[in-house]
């Protein structure tokens, strides 16, 4: 009979007084790989909070490593031993990879630091799973993929018996996700457990044997065996299905389109030669394979690094993109990076339509005038709500609302589906739809395709030395069946 590593039973839990998670029931088994597919996000973050803290329970019992260690009538707490690797990265910068695994780890406690002895121990670990990283590179050169990896060797080093993966994919590419997954179970076949959180049902099929629904703050569903497949997945995703399916059947793409934009020979440290057109009304999805090649094109066309002049071009003419109004940008989850808490809404609204309307700050008919036409998109009752009291779909509007006042010719959506549940993330199609419907190009940069594929005519993938292999829509049966939406081209 299998060990049980974790049992969450009849949890509820309340957070300022509002009920964040009900009845939640979940197990997780010695050296099992275990998927957590969240419907929306509600309750995520409290569940995340038990594991590591066993915060005060309203009701139930948290059994870790068969000892009780919440319950609502318990009052001792501890930290549980498990560790949580997602976006942020938990190693301290300025320190080694050696002194993260070994020396700052708790329990750590020899207080003369014999460090050759150390690297030894540490190289049969990095060779069991083939990481050439020197024990004394500082983590803050890692990359990502480095760095998730080492994040699972502190962790195994220490004796965590538990290790959650947040949302891995938006972080890393695809062939090192497959990589991330033979770690995973190298180490599950040693006995450690895994619990794998996604809202890609894809993805968890490709490395999960059970998988858990939850949907406000509660699991509804335990899936297994003959159950562990996308049909199933349809079930919970009927409306977001439905609005693909349609767009599927309706939109047409025309290599016949204005050009519009063009990135011609653009240079820089990890970028050589990269050249690539987008059309009028077209959605690209530029993939990136390199991280860094991902990173340093978003610093070209954020500003934060120059290039070359004459890289840039829209309908034929040399641009600075940061300085031009036909080209906008908007960026991983927007509500947190490109609104003022301490501006109203209305004002953070028209930011980006002053140079186009010099009088927009002057001229209050003006702005009653925007407050009447988005209204019908974002709804009445926002406009007299503070910034900070908005919902996370609310600011997204307002973000995407803002660049449509702009009235680019471009928008480039940075990761636009990263850290959001299903609801927020078919808000964010629909929006990205409003902007095709307009004529507004969208051009995608993803690591990981997500929901990206949903909305695509056109896919670059872009290699480390930065060749491309491009996709035209009728090639998209040719992509691996295991992207999210990939299973609507294979039908097509």
């Amino acid at each position: 009979m299998r060990r049980e590593i974790l049992r969450m039973e009849r949890v509820t839990y309340k957070e300022q007084g509002i009920t964040t998670l009900r009845d939640f029931e979940l197990n997780i088994f010695e050296g099992e790989i275990l998927g957590l597919l969240p419907i929306n996000a509600y309750g995520l973050q409290s569940f995340l909070r038990i594991l590591r803290r066993n915060p005060p329970l309203y009701y139930g019992y948290v059994y870790y490593m068969d000892t009780m260690v919440d319950s609502w009538q318990d009052m001792k707490r501890r930290n549980n031993r498990i560790s949580i690797i997602g976006g942020k990265s938990s190693l301290v910068d300025g320190q080694s990879v050696l002194s993260n695994i070994f020396i700052l780890r708790p329990g750590f406690r020899q207080e003369i630091l014999r460090m050759n002895l150390l690297r030894k121990q540490l190289q049969p670990f990095l060779d069991d799973i083939g990481l050439s990283v020197s024990p004394d590179t500082p983590v803050e050169k890692l990359t990502v993929f480095e760095r998730v990896v080492v994040e699972i060797l502190r962790a195994v080093v220490a004796g965590d018996h538990l290790i959650v993966l947040l949302e891995i994919s938006t972080l890393i590419n695809d062939s090192e996700i497959m990589r991330l997954h033979g770690i995973m179970k190298h180490y599950a076949d040693r006995g450690t457990s895994f619990l794998y959180i996604s809202p890609h049902f894809e993805e968890i099929l490709q490395i999960c044997d059970r998988a858990a629904i939850m949907t406000n703050g509660s699991i509804v569903k335990m899936l297994y065996g003959k159950q562990m497949n996308t049909e199933t997945l349809e079930n919970f995703e009927n409306e977001y299905d439905i609005m693909v399916r349609s767009r599927l059947n309706t939109r047409k793409h025309s290599r016949k389109r204005e050009l519009v934009f063009e990135v011609k020979n653009l240079c820089g440290e990890f970028i050589k030669n990269l050249n690539f057109q987008v059309r009028s009304g077209e959605c690209l999805v530029i993939q990136f394979e390199d991280n860094r090649i991902y990173q340093e094109f978003l610093q070209f066309i954020t500003g934060n690094k120059s290039a070359l002049k004459r890289k840039f071009f829209i309908k034929g003419k040399a641009v600075n993109p940061c300085k031009n109004q036909k080209m906008a940008v908007i960026l991983e989850q927007p509500g947190h990076t490109m609104l003022f808490n301490t501006m109203s809404y209305l004002d953070n609204l028209c930011m980006s339509v002053d140079l186009r309307v010099p009088s927009v700050w002057r001229n209050r008919n003006i702005r009653k005038s925007i407050r009447r036409e988005y209204s019908p998109i974002l709804g009445e009752e926002v406009f007299d709500k503070k910034i900070s009291s908005l919902t996370e779909i609310e600011k997204t509007e307002l973000v995407y609302a803002r660049i449509m006042l702009q009235k680019p010719k471009i928008v480039f959506c940075v990761q636009p589906f990263k850290g959001a549940d299903m609801v927020h993330r078919m808000r964010i199609w629909e929006l990205q739809e409003m902007f095709l419907s307009r004529g507004i190009s969208v051009v995608i940069l993803a690591i990981n395709m997500a929901d990206a594929l949903s909305l695509a005519d056109r896919i670059i993938r872009i290699e480390p030395n930065t060749t491309l292999i491009e996709y035209e829509r009728k090639d998209f049966n040719r992509l691996p069946m295991n992207l999210p939406w990939s299973r609507l081209y294979k039908q097509s």
